[in-house]
Parts: C-alpha cells; structure tokens; sequence
C-alpha cells in the first residue's frame, strides 16, 4: 500500500514566508503608509530578506495592494458571519452597527491603511477584482437586508444600501480618525470607556432613527 505524498517542506516554507511579510507589511504599511514604509523594516521583521519580498510580491506596491486586499477581505468576512440574512431586521442593522464599530477599535490598522490608501487615490483598489467581488458581495447582504425590512413595514421604504453602508462607516471613522482633535476641541476624553460606549448607544440610535418607519 502506499502512502500518502507528503507535502513538500519548500512549498509550506514559502507560504509561511509570505505570512510572515504580510502580516510585517500590515504593521509597517499603517504605521508610515506607503510612502513612508521602508522594505528593509519589513524584511526584518518578517525574519526574510528584500530579496524574498520582490521575488513574492514583484514590488512595495504590490505588496501594499496585498495588503489591502486582505484587510478589506478580513472585514468582509467577519461581516458575512454575522449571518444577518437570518436575523429580525432591526436586530441585523444594531448587529451591523456595534460590529462596525467594534471593528474599528479592535483593527485599528484597518483604518490607517484606509486612510493611506485614500491618499493615493485608490490606484491599488482600482487594480483589485477580490475587492470589488468582496465590496458587492456586502452591498448586496446589506440591500437583502433593507427589502427584508421594508416588507415587514419596520424600515423606511427607498433606503440606498450604498448610502447606508457609507454613514455607518463614517459615523464610526471619522469619530476614531479625529479623536486626538476633537479631545482637545471638545474638552472630553473621546477615547474613555464611557465615551466609546456612550458614543456606540448615539451611533445606534442615529443609524435605527433613520431606517426605522417609526
């Protein structure tokens, strides 16, 4: 009888290399942003070299559109699990709201790649089919959700889900994107427990107030 062939020992190397780069790209690319990111730091920190990194991933830009890839795939994913389409409606948005939320405290590097990203005009993601797929994959979860809201008379009728998903998003970002300003314009400590739970309950009923029909 013979044996299964075993996976060859290269093959798992690499993909750990690459792991290794990835998750080191992560921390480099919202720490400095792509301008600011420096190869040799990446190489360091993934216990790599420069050399691995061009033979991977051609180039820095192609490892920062990797990059962000897989942080938007990251979110996607986690948003999918939710399983909202099994949900009382209004249960599925306040789901949808505390998770965004969540998200964004939990992944800060999320929103520095965002932001860095935003800088250069999108050029990367405009490059990404896996975005594009994952990004209408959610608008669709999230218009699914809204017709099954509708039906049931609890949600306004003509909500756009792509305007829906823009203010949850933001009511959320711009708040941890300008915390150390608004700490200092609004004399509060935006970033206290209190806040941060107060600031959930005013996002929830922002977000409820405009979708609900009552």
């Amino acid at each position: 009888m013979t044996s299964a062939p075993k996976a060859k020992p290269k093959a798992r190397d690499a993909d750990a290399t690459q792991k290794r780069i990835l998750s080191a790209a992560k921390k480099e690319f919202a720490k400095s942003g792509l301008g600011g990111a420096r190869v040799d730091v990446i190489a360091e920190r993934a216990k790599a070299n420069k050399r691995m990194i061009y033979h991977y991933f051609n180039s820095k830009e192609e490892l920062f559109q990797r990059v962000l890839e897989d942080a938007y795939s990251d979110i996607r994913t986690a948003e999918q699990k939710l399983d909202l389409d099994h949900m009382d409606p209004k249960a599925a948005l306040e789901t949808l709201v505390r998770f965004t939320w969540d998200y964004y405290l939990k992944n800060p590097e999320f929103i520095t790649l965002v932001n860095s990203e935003n800088l250069h005009k999108a050029k990367h993601l405009k490059k990404s089919e896996l975005v594009h797929q994952l990004s209408q994959r959610f608008v669709d979860m999230v218009a699914r959700l809204l017709e099954r809201g509708e039906k049931e008379g609890v949600f306004r009728s003509g909500i756009d889900a792509v305007q829906l998903n823009i203010t949850i998003a933001a009511i959320g970002y711009y708040y941890l994107t300008n915390r150390f300003t608004g700490t200092i314009i609004y004399e509060r400590d935006l970033m206290s427990p209190e806040a941060l739970d107060e600031r959930l309950r005013f996002n929830m009923e922002t977000i409820m107030r405009l979708v609900c029909a009552d």
